[in-house]
């Protein structure tokens, strides 16, 4: 299917949707302040070694330190992959204060750090580079096993006799001219010459090597074949896009305009829209039926509900149909969401087992359109499908918000009787320990209110325990759970 791609620039952010029939399946933003870090490649320096976790800390330049495991450095996998002696512990490896060259594969996320490799691999076009393994791969979106075999010997042939780096071929790739190979291959090889001599004399933590932004890394990466437009809505960042694509991807050159329309770019297409459906837990299907998506730190769910929806013929086929509409939603949420992680999801249950089937085949059917590597593992004993897609960025969630400051992040606050009363614990302990001559309650107008009625025997009764009065103030600044007690 034909897929437009919308780039919308600022100043502040670079925001990306990619379209299939006028509905947003993937959206990427990169903010200025913030750009995302994979593929980032510096001298760094190590903080701290752990042997009982096997990993260690590495200061890059970054508020908090990336974080190193043992299996992640190339030397030690190489060893283990050719059968040598048994890896050695990384506090044989690393030491506090040594410098060493990583990359970033994993932007931080939440309150952990970047995930570092030292494996080095630069992204071309065309090909991947590995500067440090003799290996030739193919991309595993090309199945056919003789095609494989003939772009293994194609880029065999293209390569000098003293080459000691590898490279992985890309799916793009399989339509390419020697030429385009030959030339992406250079681009990269210069990129990492550049890189070598820098790392030579630049102290650590340094960037050494910093990613394509985000509309140039749309232009690599997503543009093909299947692209009809790809629409940017300014004029200095479609010259730009112009320039890098005459040079590095002249195939989607053609394929560049630029909106001037009066209209912002993402309204035209609904896409703000379906940014700010993106960020509510209920999605509504077209049946009637619904899904609630709860993100937590350790993984996503996602239940499947009727809804409305009564069907026409069977309860069962009712559940069925609202299934397999969920099953397809569901893909394009986990794209748009950008989900990643543990992800469960809870289907209606189904008691036929060609249901369950006929569900599961529809799901794996939508999830093949995910740029993003997953792995389904069907229905557990529980009727529930557990899978994995790769996380490597924030989801669309924790790019756009931020923790509640009412509920803290919980999504639900304390009632204002609950308030209540721990106001007038708050008020006991305190007449305990101090000799005020008068308690001040300073609360939000709801707490106040029903200190007012509901609740104003209680505070009464109170008062006359301790013997000293207490006045209320309202301060309309104040979340519901928020509260002061003022010794006067």
């Amino acid at each position: 299917m034909t897929e437009d791609i919308l780039i919308n620039c600022t100043p502040q952010e670079t925001r990306v949707g990619v379209m299939q029939a006028g509905v947003p399946q993937e959206l990427h933003i990169e903010r200025a302040a913030n750009r995302g870090l994979v593929g980032n490649i510096y001298v760094g320096k190590v903080a701290r070694v752990l042997p009982g976790m096997q990993s260690a800390f590495i200061e890059i330049g970054l508020d908090r330190a990336a974080f190193l495991h043992v299996a992640d450095i190339w030397e030690e996998r190489q060893h283990a992959h050719l059968g040598a002696a048994p890896a050695k512990p990384i506090e044989r490896i690393l030491s506090q204060g040594q410098s060493r060259l990583v990359q970033v594969i994993k932007d931080p996320i939440g309150t952990k750090g970047a995930r570092l490799s030292t494996q080095i691999s630069i992204a071309g076009r065309l090909v991947v580079y590995l500067p440090q393994d003799p290996h030739i791969g193919i991309s595993q979106r090309i199945e056919d096993e003789t095609e494989r075999q003939l772009l293994r010997e194609k880029l065999a042939q293209l390569l000098p006799a003293d080459e000691t780096g590898g490279f992985i071929i890309r799916t793009v790739a399989e339509t390419a001219t020697d030429a385009e190979l030959r030339g992406d291959i250079e681009y990269l090889k210069k990129i990492w010459h550049g890189i070598r001599g820098r790392a030579a004399t630049a102290p650590a933590p340094t960037l050494l090597y910093q990613d394509l932004s985000l509309a140039q890394r749309v232009l690599r990466d997503i543009a093909g074949e299947s692209t009809g437009r790809i629409i940017i809505d300014s004029r200095e960042n479609f010259q730009k896009l112009q320039e890098f694509a005459a040079e590095y991807t002249p195939k989607v050159l053609a394929k560049l305009e630029h909106y001037t329309g009066e209209r912002p770019l993402f309204d035209l297409h609904n896409v703000e829209d379906e940014i700010e459906r993106a960020l509510s837990r209920r999605v509504e299907l077209k049946s009637g039926g619904y899904l609630i998506l709860e993100q937590t730190e350790a993984m996503t769910t996602i239940d499947v509900n009727t809804g409305g929806y009564v069907g026409t013929r069977s309860f069962d086929d009712t559940i069925f149909k609202t299934n397999l509409e969920a099953a397809q939603v569901i893909a394009r949420q986990l794209r748009l969401r950008n989900l990643g992680g543990i992800i469960i999801i809870d289907f209606i249950d189904m008691e036929s087992a060609e249901h369950r089937s006929a569900v599961l085949a529809e799901l794996n059917k939508a999830l093949a359109l995910d740029r993003t590597r997953i792995n389904v593992n069907g229905f557990t004993g529980l009727g529930l499908v557990e899978m994995t897609r790769k996380r490597t960025r924030e989801s669309l969630e924790h790019v756009l918000c931020e923790p509640c400051a009412s509920c803290g992040g919980r999504g639900v606050v304390k009632t204002a009787q609950t308030v209540c009363y721990e106001v007038l614990r708050e008020i006991l302990r305190e007449a305990r320990q101090f000799n005020a001559r008068e308690f001040r309650i300073l609360a939000s107008q709801s707490v106040i209110d029903l200190f007012l009625e509901e609740e104003s025997q209680s505070l009464a009764m109170l008062g006359d325990f301790i013997g000293k009065p207490v006045s209320m103030q309202v301060e309309t600044s104040y979340g519901q759970e928020q509260f002061d007690i003022i010794l006067m």
